[in-house]
């Protein structure tokens, strides 16, 4: 499923144009991947949590030059479901 496809979905359930529902999905979109990078999780209630997830540094093997890098401590984004959600899709 697509961006489009959810924005349809949403205007047809609802009624509410097409250009409106755009507008709101982009705005809740950018309000999590702002607050995401300002270091915040975000929690959804029944949805779940788009959480930071902390990597260590860890020692990798560049193998076409046979030499090793280290990879600094870095933060990934991530999506963890709720129980319910998760139960719902089992």
């Amino acid at each position: 499923m697509t961006k489009a496809d959810i924005v349809n979905e949403i205007a047809k359930s609802t009624g509410v144009e097409k250009i409106q529902v755009q507008a709101i999905v982009e705005a809740f979109m950018e309000n999590v991947k702002g607050a995401m990078i300002k270091g915040e999780n975000v929690y959804l209630r029944g949805f779940g949590s788009f959480i930071i997830k902390k990597r260590a540094t860890k020692v990798a093997r560049n193998i076409s030059k046979n030499t090793t890098i280290t990879i600094p401590e870095h933060n990934i984004p991530a999506f963890k479901p709720s129980k319910s959600f998760s139960n719902e899709v089992k």
